[in-house]
């Protein structure tokens, strides 16, 4: 993914280390004065990626500084860097270099998001979760969000959808058991339990994308012809009760329908006015 098409970038954000504001430069902080960004929208890490993070930082030392904002006096929340700082917490630093800047919760959860997507280090899911948040959390538009990483609205809008899909289906595209393929094909079954079933039966058949989408339209004839048939079963009446409506029609001198509604037949007589009702009346008297 290229760098200058994600909004502004983490150059504009963080600008030059500068030397004449204090807190424009690097200093030395205490890793354990240091907390993780509230707005990370990375849930996971790759321990592997890390160990072998620390091991560079450990004979090369860390050459690149964190970026942090103060919160309180000797504490601090990072902006960016945060693999840097765990892998540094891995191999015991007691400091880190770091730039100290005054950031507000929106660009602190910017520079988180535009962070992760420069590194390609966000799934699916993290990313929907990360545009779903900004949205929710300042009042912004899928526009606003594509302006702000440098891609489509309609791109976004894809990526956010994924949230619609069931928890465990979630699971499966975060950890690309499903490809985004997968889950756009999944996302035209509304019931979250048939979407599992689905995404189960995807997953242990070894279906592709291609396959995915020819399994689910039929899927979904096969419901509407279900629910087709059940809709016919219903509102069709059993020989019986037809022979009924029509005799009973005939006895009253009257329309006569009989409807099913569950499992009772609810009797419907027809009336254009009060003189009818009365000679129904008599005619069941007389009866």
């Amino acid at each position: 993914m290229s760098k200058n098409r994600l909004g502004k970038g983490l150059g504009a954000l963080i600008a030059d280390n500068g030397t004449g504001n204090d807190k424009n430069r690097i200093k030395e902080i205490f890793i354990n004065h240091i907390e993780p960004n509230p707005f990370q929208p990375r849930k996971e890490f790759d321990e592997e990626a890390l160990t072998e993070l620390a091991q560079s930082i450990k004979e090369n030392g860390l050459i690149q500084p964190v970026t942090v904002r103060q919160v309180k006096p000797d504490r601090y929340q990072l902006v960016a860097g945060e693999r840097r700082w765990r892998a540094s917490q891995l191999i015991g630093l007691k400091k880190i270099p770091a730039i100290i800047r005054d950031y507000t919760d929106m660009q602190m959860m910017e520079m988180a998001l535009i962070e992760n997507l420069q590194r390609e280090d966000l799934n699916a899911i993290e990313e929907a979760q990360a545009y779903q948040k900004m949205m929710e959390e300042f009042d912004m538009t899928q526009e606003d969000v594509a302006r702000k990483v440098g891609k489509s609205r309609s791109s976004i809008a894809n990526t956010v959808r994924l949230l619609n899909l069931a928890p465990k289906v979630q699971i499966y595209v975060s950890r690309e058991t499903l490809s985004m393929g997968h889950a756009r094909a999944l996302l035209s079954l509304k019931d979250h339990k048939l979407q599992i079933e689905a995404a189960d039966y995807v997953i242990k058949n070894k279906l592709s994308v291609r396959e995915t989408e020819r399994y689910i339209h039929q899927l979904k004839n096969n419901l509407e012809e279900k629910k087709k048939k059940k809709f016919e079963d219903k509102k069709t009446l059993e020989p019986e009760w037809v022979r009924a409506q029509k005799l009973l029609a005939n006895y009253l001198g009257a329309k006569v329908k009989i409807k099913k509604k569950k499992e009772k037949r609810v009797v419907t007589i027809e009336c254009r006015n009060y003189k009818d009702i009365e000679k129904l009346i008599m005619k069941v008297n007389s009866g």
